[in-house]
């Protein structure tokens, strides 16, 4: 291995050992300085994904230094970063100590990581399960709260099916096209006409797998259970991270399988389901979390219009639409997280005079509905003014229709809670709990960035076109 090639794999070797060296500062000072090392990893991870490379290199161990895969990685770590930072006065509050949290939050990213830089099947498969794996622990991580561990029990019987799914896909596309490599393995399941009906056997097995990931109709029956057991942290990372990193990875599979007409009948199908059952159902939650989770659901629908709508401009709004919704989501739960530090608030009717009496947390969860919403000048309508555009141009124009009147629905679930933040309750209680210096800085900054990228978006855009595979 040349030191052009040690350079590349420097960022995931930072965010490995930083994981290590958390677990063994724990054996000689318990529960001191885990956070801070995380976060300065991760930071320093970012730093280093940011850099252009050395010299070119090929592909290291089955990952890439692409531009594509240097953006990703600095938007993964980042948002490890913020989630560690809204994670430590929660944590203090909910006595979830010891080192694991801040290790498996690493070790998490690590695996993200590994899936947006992949470049062959294994590589991408080991990623995948890193990532599920660290999660499994994180959901299920607050052993005070039973509600936790059925949560993290749910999460690993759904996950285990969705890894076989995954698994058994990549053993038939290697089988029909005899390579693991994303993209000769994609143009290997086109060959002969209709295609080899092995592979595409085998990518209609990923494809459910990843539905799974990044909670796709049908595959999406787990995530308003886990996003209601779990720390509100840790669903902020869930609901984040390890959806952008498969949205990533679907941006490496699709652009090579472009004019693929087997990909679009099921694609058509997830984006039109998950669309209008997630907003649907997200009508008659009261639970703030399960409305979110359901929410979750519509707007990966929306991201997988933007997918099948890849042509017309697409990739770039699902690229750009996956950064904004990391943005919004990280407002939202690290808002309830703040605000429900003394004690759960789930009910959507408890958030009555937040915003009068806790007027930070309020305002920043306010704000992430707007976003959530769509509603200008917010990243939330930019991606969706993207994605719509984007389908009408590729000649989605029914899917286009339902996307927009799906997205006019959620309105009115996301404003109930904006409204509810200030109406005046009965009685006013005094700010007990104030936003930690940790917590005001991360969600101050991603509000920044959420309202940035809605009124300035065009500096993203021609960044994410010139990464883009």
């Amino acid at each position: 291995m040349s030191a052009a090639d040690l350079w590349a794999v420097v960022p995931l070797l930072i965010l490995s050992c930083g994981s290590l060296l958390i677990l063994l500062q724990g054996a000689v000072v318990p529960g001191r300085y885990g956070t801070a090392i995380g976060v300065v990893a991760t930071l320093v991870a970012t730093l280093w994904a940011c850099q252009p490379p050395v010299a070119p290199t090929a592909p290291v161990l089955g990952i890439a230094t692409t531009p594509f895969a240097r953006f990703f990685t600095a938007v993964l770590a980042l948002t490890a970063t913020a989630v560690l930072l809204l994670s430590h006065h929660y944590n203090r509050h909910r006595e979830i100590t010891g080192e694991e949290y801040p290790a498996t939050v690493l070790f998490a990213t690590f695996g993200m990581a590994i899936v947006a830089s992949a470049v062959n099947l294994l590589t991408l498969f080991l990623g995948l399960e890193a990532l599920t794996f660290a999660f499994y622990i994180l959901v299920a991580i607050d052993r005070n709260r039973p509600a936790s561990g059925e949560a993290g029990l749910k999460y690993l019987l759904l996950g285990a099916i969705s890894a076989a799914f995954v698994g058994f896909g990549i053993a038939l596309i290697y089988t029909g096209t005899g390579t693991l490599g994303i993209a000769q393995a994609m143009q290997g399941s086109l060959t002969a006409g209709n295609g080899n009906p092995i592979a595409l056997a085998g990518w209609g097995f990923l494809l459910t797998g990843l539905a799974f990931k990044i909670s796709l109709v049908p595959a999406h029956l787990w995530t308003p259970d886990v996003y209601e057991g779990g720390p509100a942290p840790v669903i902020a990372f869930l609901s984040t991270a390890s959806k952008v990193a498969t949205i990533a990875l679907l941006l490496l599979l699709l652009p090579a399988a472009r004019g693929a007409l087997f990909l679009h009948l099921p694609l058509w199908w997830l984006a039109l389901l998950s669309m209008t059952v997630g907003n649907l159902a997200a009508l008659l939650q009261k639970n703030i979390k399960r409305m979110l989770a359901y929410s979750a659901i519509g707007q990966m629908g929306y991201v997988t219009l933007a997918l099948l709508s890849g042509n017309g401009g697409g990739y770039e709004a699902a690229a750009f639409y996956a950064v904004a919704y990391t943005g919004m989501n990280l407002l939202a739960f690290g808002s309830v997280a703040s605000l429900s530090r003394g004690g759960e608030v789930n009910i959507a009717e408890d958030y009555r005079g937040f915003g009068f009496t806790r007027p930070f947390a309020g305002g920043i969860l306010a704000l992430a509905m707007l976003a959530l919403a769509g509603i200008p000048p917010t990243a939330g309508f930019v991606g969706k003014f993207l994605i719509f555009a984007a389908a009408l141009r590729s000649g989605e124009v029914s899917l286009a229709i339902v996307g927009i009147l799906s997205a006019a629905v959620s309105i009115y679930f996301y404003l109930q809670v904006a409204v509810n933040l200030y109406l005046q309750p009965v009685e006013t209680p005094s700010d007990h709990n104030p936003a930690s210096l940790p917590e005001t800085a991360t969600l101050g900054l991603a509000a920044v960035i959420v309202v940035f990228l809605g009124v300035f978006p065009a500096p993203f855009l021609d960044l994410i076109a010139g990464i883009l595979p």
